[in-house]
Order: C-alpha cells, then structure tokens, then sequence
C-alpha cells in the first residue's frame, strides 16, 4: 500500500516553469499536477519537452523560471525523494552485482521497503535473483530496473518509456501492477511512444508540443477534440480512386479491408455506398489516440 489518505491529493506539480537551452525553449510557462492514485501519461514528439518536464520533477534540471513542489517540498530534499521510485529510459547500474544486491542497495536509500518475495512477484524477476546484472538481456535489464523502482513502498513513480523491450507478456504484467499500485494510491507519471499503452492505462493525458500543453484530459477527452473518423469496409475500389475524393485524409488497403480517415465521415460514406454496390462490413469509428496525437501535434506544428 502507499499509504495515503486522500486519492486525490496532489503530490507533485510544476508552476508555470520555462527552460531555454541555447536558442531552444525546451518548456514555455508550462504547468502540470500529478495526483495521487492516478496515471498520468505525457505524451509528445521528440524534442517536444516531456524528459525536461519529468527531469525537473527529480531534481535533474533547474528550471530558468517557475516553481517545482515535490510533496509540497522542493524536489532535492532528501525526505521527498525517499517518497518516488524511478526508472529512466536507459540505467547505468554495475553491472557485476547480482539482481538481489542490486535491490538490497536501492532498498538502503528507503524508509518504507517491500519484501523481497514482493518486488519479485510484483516485477517477475524471481527467476533472475541470483544473475549479475551484466549478464541478463536488454528485457531482463528492463524488468530489474522496474524492481527497483518499486522495491519501497513509494508514493510517485516516474516511469520513462517502461516496456521498451519487454516481450507482450512482461508487458502485460508490467500493466497490471501499475494498475494495482493506482488503486492503491500511487501516482504514476509515465512517458510513453507506445500510445495503445497511454489508452490502455492512463486516467489523464497530457499532450506537450513545443514545450507547451495542447491537450490535457482522458483518453476519451483526447479522442473527441478531433474529428477524424475512421471508416473501414470491404470494398471493390481501389485506394486511387477514393484518394481523389474531397475531405481523404488518408486511405491504406491491407488486402482485406479499406480503411479510409477522414474529417466527413457522412459525406465520404455516402460516396463509398455509391460508388460502389458490393461494399460490405462497414464500420466507422472515432479516432484513436494515436490519430488524435498525430492531429494534436500537427495542429501545433
């Protein structure tokens, strides 16, 4: 359990920070809450200024301007940081230690731990206990570093791009324990390219362009501030015709299905229907995330 009271408390946030390197603006007056008990996905392109963001938050980077509040505390102190677990998107950890020192060291920095028999269920790393760290595979690596994020009881885990490299059942196990340790309580701040992982976890999403929020809210908020619709049938037209219509934002063919994007999804179906007598399965959908992060983007390009 993270032990805390209030679910939605706000544990950590930033205040209207800025941060220029050189003639780049990294983030612009940018402002962001994380609250207890849920999963916070920052989604954004490269460059786009989430690893600052998260990085001001541990105590990596100083903004130019702005506050930073860790627990109500500023983000060195040392009683604020017994309280976040952590895993980057890339670890130098020794690697001549074995996965069991490795969690004993982390565990000597915390106040609060969890059981060792708990970190390996939690993280599936009961099978690795013994290996040194050098010599386990890049996934191996990655389900470790997520041991140690956990080894304590903390309030806030930072997690950077987590699954990379995990086959989909350690992923899909990474999943269920991030989702138990929200409904416990904990805040979760995770940085994802994979966006079918932010719409299969996340209670809010925060879409950063350019150092500046574009969008922020659920998945479902997300999705309906655009309005591309997705039309997929069985059709007998081929992709040059229907790229000639008006309102096609794109069409592809997987050698079943016609799956066309579009702004006007009315219109474009009553051309399909027309155009075509055969035409069989039709189905039209709302965008994804993954378009409407493509859309969101775009838009601030």
């Amino acid at each position: 359990m993270c032990g805390l009271q209030n679910t939605k408390a706000t544990l950590a946030r930033l205040d209207d920070v800025s941060k220029r390197y050189g003639n780049l603006m990294a983030l612009d007056n940018l402002s962001l809450s994380v609250n207890a008990g849920e999963i916070l996905a920052l989604l954004g392109p490269n460059g786009a200024g989430k690893t600052t963001a998260v990085s001001m938050l541990l105590n990596l980077v100083v903004p130019d301007s702005g506050k930073v509040y860790l627990f109500d505390r500023a983000p060195q102190e040392l009683a604020a940081r017994q309280r976040i677990g952590v895993m980057l998107q890339s670890a130098d950890l020794p690697e001549t230690l074995r996965v069991s020192e490795l969690i004993a060291l982390t565990q000597s920095y915390y106040p609060n731990k969890r059981s060792l028999a708990e970190v390996c269920h939690m993280a599936g790393i009961a099978d690795l206990l013994s290996r040194p760290y050098g010599k386990l595979s890049g996934g191996q690596q990655r389900r470790v570093q997520f041991a140690l994020a956990i080894c304590a009881k903390v309030e806030i885990l930072f997690l950077d791009e987590p699954t990379v490299g995990l086959d989909i059942e350690a992923r899909e196990a990474m999943w269920a324990t991030l989702r138990k340790l929200a409904a416990e309580g904990c805040a979760i701040v995770l940085t994802t390219h994979y966006l079918e992982e932010a719409e299969a976890l996340a209670d809010r999403v925060m879409v950063i362009a350019q150092g500046a929020v574009v969008a922020e809210g659920s998945v479902e908020a997300i999705r309906s501030r655009v309005s591309l619709r997705r039309i997929r049938c069985v059709s007998q037209l081929s992709i040059a015709t229907v790229q000639q219509w008006r309102d096609i934002d794109s069409v592809i063919h997987d050698g079943q299905y016609l799956t066309i994007q579009t702004q006007d999804a009315e219109s474009v179906t009553r051309q399909l229907l027309n155009a075509d007598t055969y035409l069989t399965q039709l189905e039209i959908k709302r965008a994804g995330l993954a378009e409407a992060f493509m859309e969101l983007t775009k838009e601030s390009a």
